[in-house]
This record gives structure tokens, sequence and C-alpha cells, in this order.
């Protein structure tokens, strides 16, 4: 039967080859992962379908590095083993999930055979349960196809793929031992995948359309702010031309940094509630109808949940539905809707005032010090940026001091504000670098880090040079965890890290001769030298930089919202 099967195949192609070639197709070129017994025979695979293995040191690292490719390229592919390798990962995958990135989660699992007779294997639990761990992944994924059934296996990834890209949210791919070289009908790969969005409903569309119309010609001061799903769902172009046509004042979150060209001058700055800076705060919160792209609205992109605009002048557009005030239309996504908004707006009816203007406030930030200060750092480090630079922060100072700083034109900002998984940023530096040399792009990616969540991920600077990356790493010395310190216990010995010597990872790690640069960095002027050094505004490869800035300081955003998150924490049932 099987070979009758087959046989009626017009271009058998096994499953492995089908799997890789249809992840070809929609642009993803490296392959993150570790090889584990269940999955080895597909690894086989990903070369002759033209893609290149990643390979990392641990399943985590490579989920995060996944998470970062998909930022910068539009979807990654993460393949690990079943129960062990996936459980590593999923920490990774489940932080994609929060924050709206589309990871292709293909796990390697025992044969179906194997699975019937409830065989004692390796890396299960031992109670004869194979499907435990997909059943927790089902939680963290927009869809889980288990590839047990050859007559349905193209379709099932097909499928699979294109709710990946469609929902920008994992999907898990269950590939058994015995599934990878089955003969499926490979005449389907002559079609590419159809990933374009569906289409509104006409009529349901328009009315939203003339709902929004009508509340933006009667508003007396209206503001744009943009949002992280306007990047993941792909709608800043719709953005830029609907700005480009308003010529309406623009802001952005903190999630949304980079959503929007930093250096037009309709662009405000970055609003977060009471994190803002004054003159921000007081345009937004001002505004009588505040249009709201793809928001995320979580304690952190909002300084602790301190917006202080009203739901009664909002307008918030997402990937799924509209909401205007407090009615909301499921079922309707903000694409079309932003399109014919641009289209029909009738520009006399509109009431236009200037944004704030925005710059790198360098000089006002300059103490008589030479301590390297959070609050003159970050609008320094924003004249270094070069346009096209792609610039990854991680959880705690540097997510809260990137704030302060003015991308120059094309900057993309890479930051993890809702999931805030520790040492993130490290894997996802690697993803995106990578993504880069994939797009054969000249790009600089630019990573801040702190010495705590450094120590967690620091092997991935290993894959980074692995494949010769071109990255520059600021690793911020400042003794451990300062985010925590701040929300509580500023000095507990919990909140301290062990010191490393840290320039010395680059040669730990197989840095090769010319292949690394390293720097210790104690005060302003060291920096300043540094910054306008032209060898290392140039450099090609991998670059360390050890910045040396004081335990107590933090930047002002953090310190605001740090306050407002122990508040929150130290909160019982009867003040609720």
């Amino acid at each position: 039967m099987s070979d009758i099967r087959t046989q009626s195949l017009q271009k058998p192609v096994t499953v492995a080859e089908y799997l890789f070639r249809r992840l070809h197709q929609i642009g993803i070129r490296s392959v993150h992962g570790l090889p584990g017994d269940f999955n080895l025979v597909a690894l086989d695979y990903v070369p002759k379908a033209g893609l290149k293995w990643v390979g990392s040191v641990n399943e985590l690292n490579a989920a995060y590095a996944a998470d970062g490719y998909a930022r910068a390229k539009g979807i990654s592919a993460l393949v690990t083993t079943f129960g062990v390798g996936e459980l590593s990962a999923i920490n990774g995958v489940a932080g994609a999930y929060s924050e709206h990135v589309p990871i292709v989660h293909i796990v390697g699992c025992p044969s179906t055979i194997s699975q019937r007779n409830g065989m004692l294997l390796h890396h299960t639990l031992g109670n004869g349960d194979f499907h435990v761990f997909a059943n927790m992944s089902e939680n963290i994924s927009c869809d889980v196809a288990k590839l047990v059934k050859p007559s349905e296996i193209a379709y099932q990834i097909d499928h699979a793929i294109r709710e990946c890209w469609i929902r920008s949210r994992p999907v898990y791919i269950w590939l058994p031992t015995d599934m990878v070289e089955k003969k499926i009908e490979g005449a389907r790969l002559d079609t590419e995948i159809d990933l374009s969005e569906p289409e509104n409903d006409p009529d349901r569309e328009d009315y939203v359309v003339d709902v929004v119309l009508r509340y933006l010609h009667g508003a007396k001061n209206p503001v744009v702010l943009v949002d992280a799903c306007a990047i993941r769902h792909r709608v800043t172009e719709e953005v830029k031309r609907f700005i480009e046509k308003t010529k309406l004042p623009v802001f952005v979150t903190p999630m949304g940094k980079g959503a929007f060209d930093e250096t037009s001058e309709h662009y405000g700055g970055v609003y977060a509630g009471t994190g803002s800076l004054p003159e921000v705060a007081k345009r937004v919160e001002g505004s009588d109808l505040v249009l709201s792209i793809g928001a995320i609205k979580s304690d952190f992109n909002t300084a602790g949940f301190s917006y202080h605009t009203s739901q009664l002048n909002t307008i918030d557009l997402h990937s799924d539905h509209c909401t205007v005030r407090y009615s909301e239309y499921p079922g309707v996504a903000m694409r079309g809707v932003l399109r014919k908004v641009t289209e029909r707006i009738d520009m006399s009816k509109l009431s236009i005032t200037p944004s704030p203007p925005v710059e790198n406030a360098v000089a006002e930030n300059r103490d008589d010090s030479q301590a390297i200060t959070q609050a003159w750092f970050w609008p320094r480090v924003g004249e270094y940026f070069q346009e096209g630079d792609v610039v990854v922060t991680e959880t705690g100072t540097a997510n809260f001091g990137i704030w302060e700083s003015r991308f120059p034109k094309d900057v993309m900002g890479v930051t993890q504000v809702l999931w805030g998984s520790i040492g993130w940023s490290v894997g996802a530096a690697q993803g995106a670098a990578l993504a880069v040399k994939d797009l054969e792009q000249d790009r600089r990616t630019i990573l801040f880090v702190g010495d705590g969540s450094f120590q967690l991920t620091c092997q991935e600077v290993s894959t980074m040079l692995k494949h010769n990356l071109r990255v520059t790493i600021f690793l911020i010395y400042n003794e451990g965890y300062t985010i925590e310190r701040y929300i509580h216990g500023m000095d507990a010995d919990y909140n301290d890290v062990t010191r490393w010597n840290y320039t010395d990872i680059p040669a730990v790690f197989g840095a090769k001769e010319g292949q690394s640069q390293k720097f210790v960095i104690k005060t302003k002027d060291e920096l300043e030298r540094l910054l306008k050094d032209k060898d290392f505004n140039e450099y090609k490869g991998l670059q360390f930089v050890e910045l040396w800035m004081p335990k107590d300081d933090a930047p002002r955003a953090l310190k605001l919202t740090a306050e407002i998150s122990a508040r929150t924490n130290s909160r019982i049932e009867d003040e609720q």
C-alpha cells in the first residue's frame, strides 16, 4: 500500500526536504537549534534546501537567537529535539509568542511506532505519554502540526507556516523520526505558500473607516502613537504614508521604538506615561484624540500603567480588531483601515499642531565628573548611531535608557519589553546580526547589555565568532541587577553578581587573531575618544566594550517604573 501511494505521487520528495524547502521559499536562510538523536536525520536535509545550520551552545540561546533573527528578517526557524531540547527552548519561544514574533519551531520526536508501543524511551517522562511536551507548547503556539499522516503532511506544513506569518507568532511542528524520509507530494512546492493577509469585509471596513475619519476630522489636536504590533504585523509603511500625507505629530512607545523615522520633523519622541519627558507627556496627554497603532499596553511599556489618556479620546488599531472609543470592531484589521483612512482623509478638515523637537540632549546631561552616568550616556550613544544600525537592548537599564537616544534614519530597535527574559538580548543580537548577514546588508548590530544579564547567556558570543558576525557589545559593568535593585533590595547580595574578566570572553570562546577587539572604558573622555574613532566605527568583526558605570545609577525612566512596580508588587488584597 505504501508503494502504491508513493507511485501515485507526481514529484515525490521526503518530508524533511519539503519542510526545509518551504522555509527557504519564505525567506529563511539560516536555521537555529541544536542536534539531538530525534532530529539528526532531518538535519541532513538543511543544507540540501539551501539553508545554513547555525548551531548554538544551548536551546534557550537558540530560541533567543531565532527571536532576534525573525525581528530582523521577518520570520525564523528553530530545530530542537524532543523533551529535553524543546523544554530548554520553551522560555524563548514563549517570549516570541508574547511579543508577536514568528518562529517555526520544529521538534524531532520518537517514531510513531515507538509511540504506539509506549516504549520507555530516553527524554520521556517514563509514563508513555509522548504528547505532554507538545501540549505544553500548544499554549505558546498559534498552530500545532503533528506530522503523522503522510497524505496530510504537506498541507499541515503549509498551513503552519502561513499561520506563523499571518498571525506573527510561533508555530510548533512535531516531526517523528519515521516520518522524516517518508515521500509526499512535492508538486506543491512549485506554488509558493500564499502569505497574503485575509482582507477585511469591505462593508465593515468602510464603516470603521468612516467612524475613524469622523473623529479625526473633528479633533482639535490629534496625535499618532505607534507601538510594537505595528512593527510585528508589518504596517510601518502604511504608518509612514499616513504621516507623510497628514503631517500629524507621531510618537512611539518603548516597544515601538524604531517603528517611525526619528529624524522626521513629525516625530515627537517616546511616550510611556509618567516615564515620558515632560514635553512629550504634555503633548500626548493634552491631545483630544490619540490614534494608537498596534498597542501593547504592558507595565514596562507604559511605565507602570501610567498612561494619562482617556479611552474616550482613543482609537486603537490592531491586527485583528479595531476599537474606537468604547466600541470594538472584531475582525477588522488595521492595514486595510489605515490605507483607506490615508486615501480618504480630508486635509481641509484636519487640525495639525507641530511635534515637540527631539534631539540627543548630550550637553544638558553632562556633569563635571568623569563617571559615565546613565543620563549622559544614552543621548551620547544616540550621536554615535549611524543610519541603518540594528540596536539591541536588554531588559533593564538599556531598555529604559534607550528612550533617551534619538535614532538616525532606518535604525532598527530590537528590545523585549513585555516578556523581559534576562539575558535574551545576547542571543537576539546574534540572531539579528545573522539576519543582516543573510540579507547581505552592511549594517552594524550594536548590543547594550548589563553584566548580570550577560552572565546568563554569554556563550552566544561563541556563535557570533563562529559565523564572523559584525557585533559591537557594550557591556554595562555596574556590579549586578540594577533594575531589581530599584524594585527591591538596593544593597541585597542577591542582586550582586561575580566579577568576571569580561573582555577575555572573546578569546575564551575562540576568537582568532584580528577577529575581535576589546576595550575597557571607565571615563567620559575615554568613551568620547572611542565613539569618535574611525576604526571602531567601521570595524567588521566582534567588538567588546566593558563600560564602567556607577552601581547605584539608573536611567530616569527606570527609576520611575521600578518605583511603581515595587508598589504594585507589595499590594495586598484589601488594597486592590
